[in-house]
């Protein structure tokens, strides 16, 4: 897939996650290649980048340059049972009201309540939680 990313950021192996586009968005004529194209919240990686800049109010340099993309992979912790490399699930974001240092990997960016998954890389056992869970450390796919 390709968008458009403020000069800066256009490097291979730097990932985003789509929050929505500017008000400046809505009238671009480059709309339906940058923006038209992401999922919002959702989870980004570059994998090339081109050779063109366009002029683009938005970013901090004022251009944008096209970069190829696809959907970054996830680390997440869950409690999900039966996990091995290959296999799907669904995701289902811990019932936590804690705040922990491992807050952000029970809900990763990217990642929503009732998404289909694949396991790309079982890491095994992680320590207990706040709450108790036994919680497994993945990497993980979002299927479409």
């Amino acid at each position: 897939m390709i968008t458009l990313i403020g000069k800066d950021l256009a490097q291979k192996g730097v990932e985003f996650v789509y929050l929505g586009p500017a008000e400046e968005c809505e009238n671009c004529r480059f709309k339906s290649s940058c923006v038209d194209s992401l999922e919002l919240n959702r989870k980004y990686v570059i994998t090339d980048v081109k050779d063109n800049e366009q002029k683009c109010p938005v970013h901090s340099q004022n251009v944008v340059i096209p970069v190829e993309i696809e959907r970054a992979q996830i680390d997440v912790l869950t409690t999900s049972k039966n996990i091995f490399e290959g296999s799907t699930f669904t995701y289902d974001a811990p019932k936590c009201d804690e705040y922990c240092e491992f807050h952000d990997l029970c809900f990763p960016d990217g990642l929503m309540e009732k998404d289909k998954c694949i396991v790309l890389k079982n890491q095994g056992k992680h320590k207990e939680c706040k709450k108790g869970y036994a919680l497994n450390k993945l990497t993980v796919a979002f299927v479409i």
